[in-house]
C-alpha cells in the first residue's frame, strides 16, 4: 500500500466512495456533500489535497485537507467497502493531517457522528479532541473534534 496525493485517474473513486458511505449511513447526501465533489477543482487551487491509500493501483482509501484560513479541515474520509482495510484509513487521515500542518494549519477541525466508531478511534488515536459546537453543519453531524498544532 502506497500514499499518493490526488490523481485525476482516482478522483471518481473518491466521490463513489464517500456517497456510498454517507447514504449507507444516513440515507442521503446533503447540499454541502455536493458541493465539495462539484468543487474540488477549485478547492485543489486553493490549496486542498486529497489523499489515497493505493494498492496495485486500486484505490483503499481517501481523505482530504481543505485549508480555512490558519484552520485547516480535515474531512470526507471514506474508503473502499470491497477491500480489507489494512490501516488505510489511518494512513490517509494522517497524511492529510501532516499536509495541512506542512501548509500553515494553527489548528485541525473535523466534523463527524458519534455513531462512527472506527473514524471515532482515528481522530483520538492521532490527538484530535472532542468540541462543542453550536452548529455542526451537516444534519449528520453531531459531533466535532479538534487538534491544535504545537
Amino acid at each position: 500500500m502506497e500514499i499518493i496525493q490526488f490523481e485525476e485517474r482516482y478522483r471518481q473513486a473518491f466521490i463513489d466512495f464517500n456517497t456510498d458511505w454517507i447514504v449507507t449511513n444516513f440515507g442521503f447526501l446533503e447540499e454541502h456533500d455536493r458541493e465539495t465533489f462539484d468543487s474540488i477543482d477549485d478547492e485543489l487551487k486553493c490549496g486542498a489535497m486529497i489523499h489515497f491509500a493505493v494498492e496495485n493501483d486500486i484505490p483503499l482509501a481517501a481523505c482530504m485537507a481543505m485549508p480555512l484560513g490558519d484552520t485547516w479541515e480535515i474531512c470526507k474520509l471514506c474508503s473502499n467497502k470491497n477491500i480489507p482495510h489494512k490501516g488505510a484509513g489511518s494512513a490517509v487521515f494522517e497524511a492529510s493531517m501532516k499536509w495541512a500542518i506542512n501548509h500553515g494549519a494553527k489548528r485541525l477541525f473535523l466534523i463527524s457522528n458519534s455513531k462512527l466508531k472506527p473514524a471515532l478511534h482515528i481522530y483520538e488515536k492521532l490527538g484530535f479532541k472532542e468540541i462543542k459546537l453550536d452548529n455542526y453543519e451537516y444534519v449528520r453531524g453531531d459531533i466535532a473534534f479538534e487538534y491544535i498544532v504545537e
